[in-house]
């Protein structure tokens, strides 16, 4: 019994780290994340947690996982102020602990697993036209791979593609659907590029619907494209060698 308790203790851990928002539905869409994650890689213990709003944060749950190796797992698609600023900040704040504490890529822009896990969500197979809904930043650098995933999405259905924003700098989604009307695309479907839904995801929706879209996807949820990408980002980390002690 002793050795079991041990076992436990020290296996992995992964943190899931999404931003938090007041919309209660983005919490329940992270935790049904961390519970396919935790099916699937049930060797590990994973943990959700929150920069904002929700509860709990990212440190609270570090500090509940004493003598572990720690995958921190941003749950952003883009490294722009959370994945710059306060990750790195959270690994700071977790130094004292008795943890090795290392932060895996942002999920974005446009691996193979994420483009999957994007198709999938998209409704129907009679497009004619993709546009990509992202919630939005005000980072030049993060914008530019969200495009990129927007010409890669386009790329991989063999569709004309744009790119939208729900805030920030950017064309918003029902511009970008009008604009590839103006341009002879009858069916316009909508990919959201969006972890869950809130605010800025319904906007995008409803700007784009309203512009004349016949489709909109749902956030990326748990879609298992996701649940392996996820995977995939904690086990390079996991894996690597601990550093030596000086």
């Amino acid at each position: 019994m002793r050795s079991a308790r041990l076992t436990f203790a020290y296996r992995p851990a992964v943190v899931l780290v999404a931003h938090g928002s007041r919309d209660p539905r983005a919490a329940v869409s992270t935790e049904a994340l961390a519970r396919a994650v935790r099916r699937a890689r049930p060797d590990w213990t994973v943990r959700a947690s929150y920069l904002d709003h929700d509860g709990p944060r990212p440190l609270d749950v570090l500090a509940a996982l004493p003598g572990r190796r720690v995958a921190l797992v941003p749950l952003l698609l883009t490294a722009a102020y959370h994945g710059r600023v306060d990750l790195p900040a959270v690994i700071r704040e977790a130094e004292p602990l008795p943890l090795t504490v290392t932060a895996t890529d942002v999920l974005g822009p446009a691996s193979p697993l994420l483009l999957a896990a994007l198709e999938r969500r998209l409704p129907g197979n009679d497009l004619d036209a993709v546009v990509l809904a992202a919630a939005g930043t005000r980072d030049d650098a993060a914008r530019a791979t969200v495009a990129e995933a927007a010409a890669a999405l386009g790329r991989r259905l063999g569709l004309p593609s744009a790119v939208s924003y729900a805030s920030g700098p950017g064309a918003r989604s029902g511009e970008a659907v009008a604009r590839l009307r103006a341009a002879g695309a009858r069916r316009v479907g909508v990919a959201a590029y969006f972890l869950a839904p809130g605010l800025l995801y319904d906007t995008a929706v409803r700007a784009a619907v309203e512009a004349g879209a016949v489709t909109a996807a749902e956030p990326l949820g748990d879609a298992p494209e996701l649940v392996r990408l996820i995977g995939a980002r904690a086990e390079a980390v996991l894996s690597e060698p601990l550093p030596v002690a000086a």
